[in-house]
């Protein structure tokens, strides 16, 4: 009987205010889905932020120099944000690097994405908040595994991978008690 792949670990923040729209366990499965979908051999884990416009505006200023709200970032390993409140986010000096913790395998980096970004969105898509929240996870999740959308076919591919998760995702939560989260 083939070994089942060790369980990854996804670690989930979710601002007070979207807690209910967002329940961090459902947050998780999001990105459980994306990883398994597209990377099911791997052993990495990754982080999932739902914030609001706001932290996006901010990280999406400081990071990549655009003054405005985007719906979902992806900071690979290397260049990761620290946890809000950290003295970075605040305007002070990154700290340092910290080695890789004996026996734990390093996470691939974090997805942060904007709730009410995503419900409006939602909104002009006339798709439910539920998927609109989880397409942005998995997309945020695909990115940290390496795929883009700059190209045709790289945005095939990458779409691809967003319907597998997204259907793994919806299918098991049916199964589960007609889409309890």
């Amino acid at each position: 009987m083939p070994a089942r792949p060790a369980k990854r670990r996804v670690d989930v923040r979710v601002f007070s205010a979207y807690r209910e729209g967002a329940p961090a366990p459902w947050v998780r499965r999001a990105a459980a889905a994306a990883l398994a979908a597209a990377d099911p051999a791997g052993e990495r884990g990754a982080s999932v932020v739902v914030a609001d416009d706001d932290t996006l505006r901010d990280l999406n200023r400081r990071f990549r120099g655009l003054d405005e709200v985007t719906d979902v970032l992806s900071f690979g390993e290397r260049d990761a944000p620290p946890e809000e409140g950290s003295a970075l986010l605040r305007g002070g000096a990154p700290p340092a690097e910290f080695p890789p913790v004996p026996g734990e395998t390093p996470s691939l980096g974090e997805v942060v994405l904007s709730y009410p970004y995503a419900a409006r969105q939602a909104a002009s898509r006339n798709v439910s908040v539920e998927r609109e929240v989880a397409l942005l996870i998995v997309h945020g999740v695909l990115h940290l595994l390496g795929h883009d959308h700059a190209e045709p076919d790289e945005e095939a591919a990458m779409r691809a991978a967003e319907t597998d998760a997204l259907n793994a995702m919806f299918a098991s939560a049916s199964a589960a008690g007609a889409g309890a989260r």
